[in-house]
């Protein structure tokens, strides 16, 4: 894929400013945001004609054919009409299928991660020739699998930019709320596709000398050697679920199931996009709580507009109904859990703050106001605070992260004679690590020749989770019985053991490590003659 940005001729140079590029890639809309090296406040760039305000591109494409001749991207599909249809040429909500098996319902021209990578190529190629990028932040939600982290790593390799960093979307926007050093902070991100909750304390001027963990994946620079000085960003707890804005409209819809709703095709499209507008006018502080409102939704595949109508008080019921409070007062309380561990209470916090389309829902204001009294809300602008925060990432701050999940090897049990999973590293463990795990393997068979490692990822332990069934969201009750861990998928890792080993011989001793990028290391030797073992990495640990 040709990503590269067409530069001006060393001739221009002199004019061109040099900072660092924000890119908050989100279901609905994606934030583009620019910060100079020698400014201080930072700039959402109006990238004509895709952007429909500066900063702000729709997360959405046409194509035509697979040349750039039938492609209209973000504002473009929105001024043609296109927005709404329900057609192989409209690529939208792509984003929570990103590094996951495309769905047996997807029938666009793009996968998931074609349509992505596709929106940041023509999103970097309106980029003013005026600027130079030196430096790249991304941003990723909570909830997501390696895959799509390494899929956003993977889409911007081409550009050809020095340092690359990459960071929790709540946590970048703890960073961009503008609060003070030593506050401590709940971020509550509700956008397009997911639900996201991170509680960062941010801590300034200090400047500790051992850094416990680096998010940042600077490729060029070493931050330690900065003459500026050092901040950091301390994530205490963080929770998330593939559940956003998006969802509500569909629970609006099942809810309200017009006569005449069609099934699909344009029809139902049509209807969807009321549904989002009429849950914007419902998020207006102006009206009350029984006034009705109304939208209309057309399409020539349709052969009476369909009615939606709908007041306050209904679409909260909704909300409550289907379990979106639920869900969020799990998550809260999971991540409160994993600060309390931190040695943060939740009398400790300076405020709650709310990003995302989210925050302009008035229900869940209310509801986070009621459920963290005290504690204050604070509301920075919603689409430009991840970006904002992701900014200042750069050249002077550090994110000092957990693991969400944790990470867990296979072995064999010779009294059970069956598999097992081995936790190596838990939940809400800070990293890198500060101390190896050590582990010792015995060998299971006669002349056994190899030791695979299989590795799993232990399941949270919410009692709910988001499925989709018939294509709406619903809030489904975890089952008991659930497997607590889930293996990795992708192929394994096998060592070879020379000599042969014989059961329940201890053939190695090994170290496990996670370095500043969260990877996992393993190291150690062979008990049976002291030859040292090849150091290798085992993949990322989220």
């Amino acid at each position: 894929m040709g990503m590269t940005k067409p530069r001006a001729g060393e001739q221009n140079l002199h004019l061109s400013r040099r900072g660092t590029l924000a890119i908050d890639l989100g279901s609905t809309n994606t934030v583009v945001a620019f910060q100079a090296c020698d400014a201080m406040g930072i700039e959402l760039i109006d990238l004509a004609p895709i952007s429909r305000e500066a900063g702000e591109v729709p997360s959405m494409l046409w194509l035509d054919d697979q040349d750039t001749d039938g492609l209209l991207v973000g504002r473009q599909v929105l001024e043609s009409g296109l927005g709404d249809r329900d057609a192989p040429q409209l690529h939208r909500d792509f984003k929570r299928w990103i590094g996951l098996p495309v769905p047996s319902e997807w029938r666009q021209r793009l996968s998931p991660d074609q349509a992505g990578a596709r929106l940041l190529q023509e999103i970097w190629k309106r980029i003013p020739q005026d600027l130079t990028i030196e430096r790249l932040v991304l941003t990723a939600p909570v909830e997501t699998d390696a895959s799509y982290r390494q899929w956003l790593l993977n889409a911007c390799a081409p550009l050809q930019i020095p340092e690359i960093a990459m960071v929790d979307e709540p946590t970048a926007a703890a960073l961009g709320a503008g609060l003070p050093a030593g506050a401590k902070l709940l971020v509550v991100d509700l956008g397009g596709g997911t639900l996201d909750l991170s509680l960062v304390a941010l801590e300034g001027g200090e400047g500790r000398a051992a850094p416990l963990a680096q998010l940042l994946r600077f490729q060029s620079r070493n931050l330690s050697k900065s003459r500026q000085t050092l901040r950091q960003a301390r994530v205490l707890g963080k929770a998330g679920i593939a559940l956003g804005g998006r969802d509500l409209d569909r629970w609006i819809l099942d809810a309200l199931q017009p006569p005449g709703l069609p099934c699909e095709g344009d029809g139902f499209t049509a209807c969807l996009a009321a549904a989002e507008r009429l849950k914007c006018r419902l998020s207006n502080t102006d009206i009350n709580d029984e006034e009705e409102l109304t939208e209309l939704a057309s399409s020539p595949a349709m052969a009476t507009p369909a009615t939606l109508q709908m007041n306050r008080k209904r679409f909260t019921q909704i909300l409550e109904e289907r379990g979106l409070f639920l869900l969020l007062e799990e998550l809260l309380n999971q991540t409160l859990r994993s600060a309390a561990v931190q040695g943060c209470r939740r009398s400790d916090l300076s405020a709650v703050v709310i990003v995302g389309g989210g925050a302009h829902l008035p229900q869940l204001r209310a509801w986070l106001t009621r459920f963290m009294s005290p504690v204050p809300l604070c509301t920075p602008p919603p689409m430009e605070a991840v970006a904002r925060g992701a900014l200042s990432l750069t050249p002077g701050v550090r994110i000092l992260d957990l693991l969400q999940r944790g990470i867990a090897l296979r072995c064999w049990d010779r009294r059970s004679n069956r598999h097992h999973w081995h936790p190596l590293f838990v939940a809400g463990q800070p990293w890198p690590s500060s101390q190896p795990f050590e582990l010792v393997l015995s060998a299971s068979a006669v002349d056994q020749t190899t030791l695979e490692f299989v590795l799993g990822e232990p399941e949270l332990e919410a009692r709910h989770e988001v499925r989709l069934v018939d294509g709406l969201p619903q809030v489904i009750e975890r089952t008991s019985d659930a497997a607590a861990v889930k293996e990795r998928p992708g192929p394994s890792f096998t060592l070879m053991l020379n000599p042969p080993a014989q059961p329940g011989e201890d053939c190695l001793k090994l170290h496990f490590v996670l370095d500043e990028h969260a990877e996992l290391i393993m190291e150690g030797e062979d008990l049976r003659n002291g030859r040292r073992l090849e150091r290798v990495s085992l993949g990322t640990v989220r």
